[in-house]
């Protein structure tokens, strides 16, 4: 390995190590807690060091943020490949995509709920939140006409970040987490409850 190969490494690691170290503290305290100057003693390099990586705190969160789009879309692969029929891939889906919210609230909260330059819906958007939401469409935008599938998974993907938020914020009755989910699903399958 050429001494120029060692740099790059060493470099893309410790960049990699900012952005672990950013969604753990995160996680732990909140994204308030997440300065440039806790991280760069987290990281044991000096701030200069950190912003020949990152221009400030906004790039870490849209680092972080890409980085949960890209698991995300890994997650929704697994469930609508796990599923076997149409039905069983949307509520396999909608399934999997509340439980990553669930389980990964900081970086859930860099993905969708902080201010973030990275362009959604655009051809410039990052190929992860693209690959995101073409999982998404994958599954969602069969059940709609062609015309509308866009937007069908849209509202489909609206509704589950809703009842992620209104959970996650207490202001739902956690005894009926999984019956909501479980009719919202049917709801836009446009299927009728279960008999019996």
């Amino acid at each position: 390995m050429s001494i120029q190969q060692r740099r790059e490494r060493d470099r893309a690691q410790r960049h990699q190590l900012i952005i672990d170290t950013a969604r753990e503290l995160a996680e732990a305290e909140g994204w308030e807690a997440v300065t440039t100057r806790r991280l760069a003693e987290r990281i044991e390099y000096s701030q200069p060091v950190l912003y020949s990586h990152f221009a400030g705190k906004d790039a870490i969160v849209a680092a972080v943020a890409e980085q949960g789009f890209a698991e995300l879309a890994a997650r929704l692969a697994a469930a609508r490949a796990a599923a076997g029929d149409p039905p069983g891939a949307f509520a396999a889906l909608a399934g999997a995509y509340c439980a990553f919210a669930y389980a990964n609230p900081a970086r859930y909260d860099a993905m969708f709920t902080m201010a973030s330059e990275l362009p959604f819906g655009t051809a410039d958007s990052p190929a992860a939140l693209k690959a995101a939401f073409a999982e998404l469409a994958q599954v969602f935008g069969r059940v709609a006409d062609a015309a509308e599938a866009e937007a069908f998974t849209e509202i489909a993907w609206a509704s589950l970040h809703g009842l992620v938020m209104l959970t996650r914020g207490g202001r739902l009755r956690p005894g009926l987490q999984e019956q909501r989910l479980d009719l919202l699903v049917r709801r836009l399958l446009r299927e009728s409850p279960p008999a019996g």
